[in-house]
């Protein structure tokens, strides 16, 4: 009679480092591209204990607005050679993620709206059973984010803020994620 072994009991590791973070897909476009921009920020716990062995995944629009993905066919909007708006990147050194990516421009937004420009963002890490979805705007585009429909729909202004990456150089966003606790992140439903 053939042992049953029992399977580690983690939500998220060591599987997510041996099966999701084999490459590096931190770097969406080159570091010296003339429009690159990074986005960097720490991953938190509940008790503001960076998380060291997460993972964040990103996918949005290229600048010019359009989605790399079959069902985006507005083909009057260019699409960025090489640029496929996915990235993934573990957290390392005390909790830090990082992406060199693209400023995504304005997206179509529910019922004629725009959205501002945005960001989608998943975050797996320990003791999550399914990813947390966010997005991640940018402190630059106030006006667009005055307007957009899901910052609006959140009331609480300082939660609303958890959402806004901040500007910290000429190409630099700063980008915190706290999964509990003071500050937290404000995080989405994804429909079923």
């Amino acid at each position: 009679m053939q042992e049953l072994r029992l399977t580690p009991s983690q939500t998220v590791g060591p599987y997510l480092s041996l099966g999701l973070l084999r490459e590096d897909w931190s770097e969406l476009v080159f570091p010296d591209h003339p429009q690159a921009i990074r986005i960097e920020g720490t991953l938190y716990d509940g008790a503001g204990d960076p998380v060291t062995d997460g993972l964040v995944e990103i996918w949005q629009a290229s600048p010019s607005g359009r989605y790399d993905h079959p069902a985006d066919d507005r083909e009057d909007l260019p699409l960025e050679e090489g640029f496929h708006g996915f990235g993934r990147s573990g957290t390392v050194d005390e909790g830090r993620f990082s992406f060199v990516t693209l400023k995504p421009g304005p997206v179509p937004g529910p019922e004629g709206t725009t959205q501002a420009p945005h960001i989608m963002v998943a975050v797996f890490a320990r003791g999550l059973l399914k990813q947390l979805i966010t997005r991640i705007y940018f402190e630059d585009e106030a006006e667009a984010n005055g307007s957009d429909p899901v910052l609006r729909s959140i009331a609480d202004e300082r939660l609303r803020e958890t959402l806004i990456a901040r500007k910290e150089g000429e190409n630099r966003y700063r980008f915190d994620i706290r999964l509990q606790g003071e500050g937290q992140t404000a995080f989405f439903k994804l429909s079923e």
